[in-house]
């Protein structure tokens, strides 16, 4: 198991970073104020905005809301379409970040 601020923080920045990443490399269209991105595209202002508001980031839940969830000049929710299926980003992260932990993270006891 983990433990302290050292092991937790990198962990975090991994685990962000795979999520970015994932989002880059995604087949998926990415909507944002009604306009559509490939995954390329929607992982730039993803990335930007983590990069600006990193250090009150503290879990992926701060990351999902403050980078990844909502436009932050309109306030409306990111949403992604895969498989013919529209979802909020939101949702759509949570979900492949419980895949990353699945996989990465030792089980707690």
């Amino acid at each position: 198991m983990l433990s302290g601020p050292i092991a937790c923080a990198a962990t975090l920045q991994d685990e962000i970073a795979y999520l970015i990443d994932l989002i880059r490399g995604s087949s998926c269209t990415f909507i944002r104020n009604g306009s559509e991105y490939n995954g390329a595209q929607a992982a730039d202002p993803v990335q930007a905005k983590y990069d600006y508001y990193k250090s009150d980031i503290r879990t992926v839940d701060d990351f999902i809301a403050r980078a990844a969830s909502k436009s932050i000049l309109s306030g409306k929710p990111y949403e992604v379409r895969c498989d013919g299926q529209t979802v909020p980003a939101a949702e759509w992260i949570r979900g492949k970040d419980a895949a990353y932990r699945a996989s990465h993270m030792p089980a707690s006891n």
